[in-house]
């Protein structure tokens, strides 16, 4: 299995053209032609940084999620569940989700269809290819009053979600994509106590019960796709809109039950802030398996120090081994299509970083 030091989530910044071309309304025959110039462009820019693993930026998404949304019908996008999104000076903002489940679902093609002949046939190298955690879903699109009619809960629509996402996760280690990466599964709301406290009084159900759930649901997906020689990670994020962030806690509290029971190669953790809490919890990840230390921010335009980098490597080393370990930012850099505050020659600086650090302390290709 390749070690990937050098590592990334997989969205970038989309460029001002392609989303102009997006809240314009252009021609789709335009679109894909805007979107193939600059996916080659970008395939050219993670090169010349020095990575050895390569994706679109999800450049063809809306959002880390709208594949699935897109791709399947039974999704309301005039309803949203309002969420409150925190920035770095502390201020509280309230958005809209992507859209409420209001019909059964229905599967019209495949989630990551459209994307993948053209980044095989175009990466330098080998491919990873990104789709949201199926329990991502059902805590924003389940809602109260307009779900039911359809899934009687959110544990129903999950079920129905892990099945489709289990599905195109095959059909993508099928096609001979190098790395799967689920993304976001929602195991932050068991880390901060407003979300686990929400959790109760939304669904009558205790907060570990659903972790169970959710754990099952990702394996699900792994299961479906593990084939010799490819790569099965999961990141774990806290919310990443715009630079904003909505969730909060160290890993502590589900460290063990999730470190040893999700069956990936690699964990992709955030970890570029006070918000992460320690590595200690890093303690219970078993023998052999990849930790991807998320050390430089997505969300914060200033660029980290290589020495600070490396010493926080050598911090994590001492609780699991440095040949187990690697680097990359915290989280995409356009989980939604608008971008986090930065601009695009920021994101290639923090991305160069990446691979430099990961040369000096592994002293091989990235």
């Amino acid at each position: 299995m390749t070690a990937y030091r050098a590592d990334h989530i997989g969205s970038f910044l989309r460029p001002a053209e392609l989303l102009a071309a997006h809240h314009d309304g252009a021609d789709p025959e335009l679109l894909r032609e805007i979107e193939d110039r600059h996916i080659l462009r970008i395939l050219e820019r993670q090169r010349a940084a020095g990575f050895n693993i390569f994706t679109d930026g999800e450049l063809r998404r809306r959002g880390f999620q709208s594949n699935l949304v897109d791709a399947v019908e039974g999704f309301d996008l005039g309803h949203a569940e309002v969420r409150t999104w925190k920035t770095a000076g502390g201020s509280a903002v309230p958005q809209g989700t992507n859209g409420i489940v209001v019909a059964k679902l229905r599967q019209v093609r495949r989630l990551c269809g459209s994307e993948v002949p053209f980044l095989k046939a175009h990466a330098p190298g080998p491919i990873k290819m990104t789709t949201a955690s199926p329990t991502q879903y059902p805590a924003i699109a389940w809602k109260r009053g307009l779900s039911e009619a359809a899934y009687a809960d959110r544990s129903a629509l999950l079920t129905e979600i892990t099945a489709i996402v289990a599905g195109e996760m095959r059909a993508l280690a099928d096609d001979g994509v190098d790395y799967l990466q689920v993304d976001a599964p929602r195991y932050s709301y068991y880390l901060d106590p407003k979300w686990r406290d929400w959790l109760r009084t939304e669904t009558g159900s205790t907060p570990e019960r659903l972790l169970d759930e959710a754990l099952a649901a990702d394996n699900a997906c792994f299961a479906a796709a593990r084939r010799p020689g490819v790569t099965l990670a999961i990141h774990l994020c806290r919310g990443n809109n715009r630079s904003q962030w909505y969730a909060e806690g160290g890993y502590d509290a589900i460290a063990e039950r999730l470190f040893t029971t999700l069956d990936v190669d690699r964990f992709l953790l955030e970890y570029d802030d006070e918000r992460s809490g320690s590595f200690e919890p890093l303690r219970f990840v078993p023998k052999g398996k990849t930790v991807v230390l998320g050390l430089i921010s997505s969300k914060l335009p200033q660029l980290e120090s290589a020495d600070a980098l490396a010493r926080r490597i050598a911090e994590a080393a001492r609780v699991v081994p440095l040949e187990n370990l690697a680097l990359s930012p915290q989280c995409g850099f356009a989980s939604v299509m608008e971008g986090n505050n930065l601009t695009e020659d920021e994101q290639w600086a923090k991305l160069a970083l990446v691979a430099e650090v990961a040369r000096k302390v592994w002293g091989t290709s990235a």
